[in-house]
């Protein structure tokens, strides 16, 4: 990395230079300049577009270059991703949102991240692992004398109820051990928003992991009403249980995540899908900047996805996440022979329901005629057999392209 250019001026032509005659002015920045420890997206065009997570990992080389660089510094000049900017917008517009995709393409992290974003973490969301972690637990942690946490997690699932949400009677073992009494016991969302309420400057996220495998009509029950934005802190329901009045903070936000492949999608009710807003996360092929024994791993998802498209359409495709180790792709070929045999291949023989003709269809030589079974393989020869069977499938990550002129390369 040399440095980082800022396009100043417009067109020019300069004749009297003998090559590279066509330009514009540009104010280049080399305390940006710095070494990889690996390749980072080799063999682009000349003109490419840099991804989020390169963009980020060449300002965080940039700030380890400065050694008085503080924590409140970083977290003031740390620039949120596209996709957790997109996300908090919906959250300012609507107050709650559901992230779908097919599994595997980080709805779950991004959710996080925007948690991080939302309580001035910014800085955070692309730390190590160990650092995001440890931001993230302390986000989650309840405060003495408070109800609920800044960032509350939970997993909607056919047994959860407006009693464990809302409000409902739990039983509650006598002090002597005697026996159970039933006790009203305020549910998740009813602690968050008592939380919310004592700390108004504050923005209180509750992620609902696998949020279309609940009950949702039941699980929110009246309350459906009150999140919509006009209707916060100033219309209250009475919760029938109780009798009391509940209002909804302006500073409660809402964020679910959906498995777009989940056959119970289309179960979600039509007055819950107005009040949220949906936001659609594919694939991400930029993050797997590697390969494996020659094989691009971006390639190698981008056609195995091309297959799954044509057969099942694009909400049964593959996510980044199988080819990742932590946050980095895949290195070794044990790696990749156990994502692809123990992750991918059962993910794709669900999709195809015991039908061999369509698990041919998507993993092709792979399958054995005779049993309909994926033939297990030596992982040293899994990537060029990978590479062979879906590199080639129309794959437009072939690195530069055009003719190389007396200027350089000419980009398409």
């Amino acid at each position: 990395m040399l440095a980082v250019g800022t396009v100043t001026e417009g067109y020019f032509y300069d004749p009297e230079l003998e090559t590279h005659r066509h330009g514009v002015g540009v104010d280049w920045d080399t305390s940006y300049a710095q070494l990889f420890d690996s390749p980072r997206h080799a063999w682009q065009q000349t003109f490419a577009k840099v991804p989020d997570t390169l963009w980020r990992e060449i300002r965080q080389g940039r700030r380890a270059a400065f050694t008085e660089f503080s924590a409140t510094e970083a977290e003031t000049d740390a620039e949120l991703p596209d996709s957790v900017r997109t996300v908090k917008d919906l959250l300012d517009h609507k107050g709650q949102v559901v992230l779908q995709g097919p599994p595997g393409t980080g709805k779950t992290r991004l959710a996080l991240s925007v948690a991080l974003a939302l309580a001035g973490r910014a800085a955070a969301i692309d730390a190590s692992p160990e650092e995001r972690a440890a931001a993230l637990s302390a986000l989650c942690r309840v405060p003495e004398a408070a109800k609920a946490a800044r960032l509350t997690l939970v997993t909607f699932h056919p047994s959860y109820g407006y009693e464990d949400f809302v409000e409902g009677f739990k039983p509650d073992p006598s002090a002597d051990g005697s026996g159970l009494s039933l006790t009203m016991t305020d549910g998740l969302f009813r602690r968050v928003c008592t939380a919310a309420e004592e700390a108004p400057d504050d923005t209180f996220l509750i992620v609902v992991d696998e949020i279309n495998r609940g009950d949702l009509p039941r699980i929110l029950g009246e309350l459906i009403t009150l999140l919509e934005l006009d209707k916060r802190g100033s219309v209250s329901v009475t919760l029938p249980t109780s009798g009391r009045q509940q209002t909804v903070p302006p500073n409660v936000r809402i964020i679910g995540t959906m498995n777009s492949a989940d056959r119970s999608v289309g179960h979600i009710d039509a007055a819950i899908r107005r009040r949220f807003a949906f936001l659609d996360v594919p694939p991400d092929l930029d993050v797997l900047d590697g390969e494996v024994e020659g094989l691009g791993l971006a390639d190698f998802l981008e056609g195995l996805n091309a297959k799954l498209d044509v057969a099942f359409g694009p909400d049964h495709l593959l996510g980044q996440a199988y080819l990742l180790a932590g946050d980095r792709p895949l290195i070794t070929a044990e790696q990749l022979s156990n994502a692809f045999h123990h992750e991918i291949v059962p993910l794709v023989s669900d999709y195809c329901l015991g039908q061999p003709d369509l698990l041919r269809s998507v993993l092709g030589t792979l399958v054995d005629n005779s049993t309909g079974r994926v033939v297990q393989t030596n992982p040293r020869d899994l990537p060029g057999i990978l590479a062979a069977e879906f590199v080639a499938v129309g794959s437009t990550r072939e690195g530069r392209t055009g003719d190389q002129g007396a200027d350089g390369w000419q980009g398409e």
